[in-house]
């Protein structure tokens, strides 16, 4: 999911958090992700300015704040133009962001500019909905430079974000609607070498600085390209525009497109792949940080950069400790439910008893990938004929569902979401991983759907993206904690829906919350506590109901994006916390459907923004009583 400030980004991260970063943009996602590379200059920001996309200052009063706000959404733009392309901007389409050490560099200057500007408007007497744009505005990109001091990209080797994963999506991301796209993709082919080798010279700058990325990490990305470079070229994903040539094209363009994307795959891509491999194989694998160091501890500046990851994800003033204790408290609450609701189904003696049942009856268990996805397919039904009683705005995009890719599938969990493109040209995508599909808890897979599709990140992302009078960024991109937040929070709404088809399903629910409060737990052990992996997975295995599969990849996760993992339930106590105040402040007045109204109407905010909307909310409906 929920795409960061350096090579692993959700979807919803923010896109003012890649001011900053240290590495640019996968395709299908805000930026910052895996490190890319134009092949062609990017133009500078001065000259960013003479080009504003329609909504990019919607709903701005002030006239200087608009002009900010443009000026930086068209350099945003074209300093990450794959995510350009995914929200239907195609003037940059013959782009990729470049990743090299100087880019990055000269992208942490141009933050500080925008930061120095914006912190210039703070008291120019702007309206209260200008100055919580501002705010908002302000708030990421220094979230973003606190962040310099992770150097991700100098280190990190990312099992779900690398240039297999990345690059293998640009055919899907990079729609070929016209002959000129069909050159422009080609174009992109042919810059996707220089951005593996920029992430290898990237590389080379930290191992000259004693930083390395964990061994685990780095043996499944190089498994994972040696098993790419072990087939044909043409058998690979990002050659699939080779043999579904776009109907646009004449039969002899189609020809010479076709030959053109297998040569530039063989000769140009193959090669770097080769290199990168080899580096990762001779240079990073011998030094790399052991069990013992797995965690950001294992790194000079881990306590630094963990701190900083911390306020990014949560947005809230919190140490580590405070969410540590946090995860420790909900876990106890949680697992005393899922002992209940196990003796009620199972007549389980315990909690313990209870997780052993969920994890060892194989009918619980999917047992073919292709009910994995007519399971996630009627749970999605179901949420969308429902949500017309909870929510006032609905969103015009739909969303489907779609199997994890293969290549990917081994190394990735259980699901995630993508977001529509706002033209229209794609809608919003529910993907479930069916590897294995023996290893998929029944159990698990209707909050799975309530949480990725409906009610959770599609309809909170497809509505933000089709909100009117509202600036580019606040439509398009937004703070983790809010998104992951509302995600978590309609598992337990969910409920109140009516959407669960038994117990059993609802012990699912309690099972995924107790995930997400293990995360407070693990991933605060992990960066703060010095814990290894092994007592990580310990830690899941104890108090979760997940698999053993998916609490391996899960620790993977968390190891590697650190900080992430603590938006969840931070965004979700707020959320839950809001509704029960304004509930007792508004008595017989308040309206669920009005509240999800007032919380998705905005974007994707930080949760102090979050807390001051919800609160004139309140004193407005107070007043009209």
């Amino acid at each position: 999911m929920p795409m960061t400030e350096r090579r692993l980004c959700l979807a919803s991260s923010s896109i003012l958090l890649c001011l900053a970063c240290a590495a640019p943009p996968a395709p299908s996602a805000p930026p910052p992700s895996v490190a890319t590379a134009s092949p062609t200059a990017v133009a500078p920001a001065s000259a960013a300015a003479a080009w504003s996309p329609e909504d990019s200052a919607d709903g701005v009063e002030s006239a200087a704040l608009g002009r900010l706000l443009q000026e930086h959404w068209a350099w945003t733009m074209q300093q990450f133009p794959t995510w350009a392309t995914r929200l239907g901007i195609r003037r940059f389409d013959d782009r990729l962001t470049d990743g090299s050490a100087d880019a990055i560099a000269a992208r942490r200057a141009e933050a500080r500019a925008w930061v120095k500007r914006a912190r210039e408007l703070a008291s120019a007497g702007l309206s209260p909905a200008d100055a919580t744009t501002l705010r908002l505005f302000l708030e990421g990109i220094e979230y973003s430079i606190a962040g310099e001091v992770c150097e991700f990209h100098e280190w990190s080797v990312d099992p779900r974000s690398n240039p297999i994963t990345v690059w293998n999506r640009l055919p899907k991301l990079h729609l070929v609607k016209t002959p000129e796209h069909a050159r422009t993709l080609l174009k992109r082919y042919e810059g996707i070498a220089k951005t593996i080798d920029d992430e290898i010279d990237n590389l080379k700058l930290g191992a000259a600085k004693k930083t390395f990325a964990n061994a685990h990490s780095a043996k499944l990305v190089r498994d994972m390209v040696k098993k790419q470079l072990e087939q044909p070229s043409a058998d690979w994903p990002m050659a699939s525009p080779a043999k579904e040539a776009p109907e646009v094209l004449s039969a002899e363009e189609k020809k010479t497109f076709s030959a053109e994307v297998l040569r530039l795959v063989e000769k140009s891509v193959r090669p770097a792949l080769v290199r990168y491999h080899a580096y990762l194989e001779k240079n990073v694998l011998p030094s790399a940080r052991g069990a013992d160091a797995e965690g950001l501890g294992g790194l000079p500046q881990g306590q630094a950069c963990y701190e900083a990851q911390i306020r990014r994800y949560t947005t809230v003033e919190k140490t580590a400790d405070q969410i540590h204790q946090t995860g420790v408290a909900e876990l106890d609450r949680i697992n005393a439910e899922m002992a209940a609701l196990g003796k009620k189904l199972f007549r389980a003696r315990s909690f313990a008893a209870t997780v052993k049942k969920l994890r060892t009856d194989r009918s619980l268990y999917f047992s073919d990938a292709e009910s994995i996805v007519k399971k996630a397919e009627t749970a999605l039904g179901a949420a969308r004929a429902k949500i017309p009683e909870f929510f006032g705005v609905l969103p015009k995009a739909d969303c489907v569902v779609l199997p994890t890719p293969d290549y990917e599938a081994p190394t990735s969990t259980i699901a995630y979401y993508r977001q529509p493109n706002p033209d229209g040209s794609k809608p919003g995508e529910y993907f479930v991983n069916t590897y294995k599909p023996e290893t998929r808890p029944r159990f698990e897979a209707e909050v799975l759907a309530f949480h990725e599709s409906i009610p959770g990140h599609h309809l909170q992302i497809a509505i933000s993206q089709e909100l009117s009078a509202m600036p580019a960024f606040r439509k398009h991109a937004g703070m983790t904690a809010f998104v992951e937040g509302w995600g978590l929070y309609t598992e337990r709404l969910a409920d109140e829906m009516g959407l669960y088809t038994g117990d059993l399903d609802r012990l699912g629910m309690l099972s995924f919350e107790a995930w997400r409060a293990a995360r407070l737990v693990v991933d605060t052990g992990l960066h703060a506590k010095g814990w290894t992996r092994a007592r990580a997975q310990k830690l899941m295995l104890d108090r979760t109901a997940l698999t053993e599969i998916n609490v391996k990849n899960e620790v993977d996760r968390y190891i590697v994006w650190p900080g992430q993992a603590l938006a969840y339930k931070t965004g979700q106590l707020e959320i839950f916390r809001l509704r029960a105040w304004a509930k007792k402040e508004l008595g017989e007045k308040f309206r669920l459907r009005d509240f999800h109204d007032v919380v998705l109407g905005r974007g994707a905010v930080s949760l102090p923004v979050l807390e001051l909307q919800v609160k004139d909310w309140v004193r407005a409906s107070s007043s009209t009583r």
